[in-house]
């Protein structure tokens, strides 16, 4: 009996490393009826090329009445910088809560456009009584005068706020919202992404998990091109300047994307590109920043990609 378990469990074992490891010429595509995880917008929605996403100052559906339930400290008190595993140093306040800064205000001269129901999901940073904490230049810390007389800290020149939905101490919940917002290093530029994995994925406000590059920019897929029984990019020629291939990215320099079907393929012109389920994957020259999702429903045949390949926001 002993040794009939011990074969069953072998059995089994190579049979789940086989699933595993399967290749795309194995795989039977999947069911035009399958349901896009995480889709959350009809195609087209966020299709036109440079239009970018959101409202402009990205408040994802954030209510006043979540705003008041938030726990923002009235004042910034002593600012401190802390590691964030993707993000690296970014500054937060005496809470412990992230500080954001937004591309449409200005550092010279600094300028907020913040207002409204936007000052609601980001609350502007007061600066009375800001100080500097440790590995933060106090030369940096200033402040500008908003429309309605306050005072808001700046950092580097930059207006500085908090996000709604951060409610622990650590939480970046607002990092790339609209492709606006992001973190604030301590010298008021934004927090660098460089230590992202090959291939990782993020929580976009409108479009769910999405899969995105070692630099946070979107990873897409186009609906013409081919998975099963090998993969084949119909992405040629002029196309490929507008949407850059992704190169090989080896499976443990990943984070939360699906590993079956993890691989890459030779193109035609000798070029290798990488996978997520068998299906090719390209950035968009149309995104300029890390959270930029410019390339979404792009001619009906361009989405960002789901942890598990597939396309999200297509028509099924």
């Amino acid at each position: 009996m002993k040794t009939s378990w011990r074969s069953a469990s072998l059995v089994a074992s190579a049979a789940a490393v086989l699933a595993l490891t399967t290749a795309c010429g194995q795989e039977a595509a999947p069911s035009a009826s399958s349901q896009n995880v995480g889709a959350t917008a009809a195609a087209g929605d966020y299709g036109n090329a440079g239009s970018g996403i959101g409202s402009g100052y990205g408040n994802a559906g954030a209510s006043p009445s979540a705003a008041a339930s938030a726990p923002q400290a009235s004042s910034a008190g002593k600012l401190a910088v802390v590691t964030n595993p993707e993000l690296g140093k970014v500054l937060t306040d005496s809470a412990g809560l992230t500080l954001y800064r937004f591309d449409t205000d200005t550092a010279e001269p600094p300028k907020s456009s913040c207002d409204g129901d936007c000052a609601t999901t980001w609350p502007p940073v007061p600066a009375d009584d800001a100080t500097a904490g440790e590995g933060i230049d106090k030369a940096l810390l200033g402040e500008v005068t908003r429309t309605d007389g306050s005072k808001q800290l700046t950092i580097g020149g930059w207006p500085a706020y908090r996000y709604v939905k951060d409610v622990n101490a650590g939480d970046v919940n607002g990092q790339g919202v609209g492709g606006k917002w992001y973190a604030l290093a301590p010298t008021g530029k934004k927090a660098s992404l460089s230590s992202l994995p090959g291939l990782s994925t993020r929580e976009d406000p409108n479009l769910g998990e999405i899969v995105v590059d070692k630099n946070g920019m979107t990873v897409y897929r186009f609906i013409k091109d081919v998975a099963w029984p090998d993969p084949i990019s119909k992405c040629t020629g002029a196309c490929l300047e507008k949407w850059p291939a992704v190169g090989p990215v080896e499976a443990n320099d990943t984070k939360g994307v699906q590993k079956k079907g993890l691989m890459s393929f030779t193109r035609p012109d000798g070029v290798k590109q990488q996978t997520v389920n068998c299906w090719p994957i390209y950035t968009f020259s149309g995104d300029k920043e890390p959270g930029d999702t410019n390339g979404q429903g792009v001619g009906g045949t361009w989405y960002a990609v789901a942890p598990d390949g597939k396309p999200v926001g297509a028509k099924k």
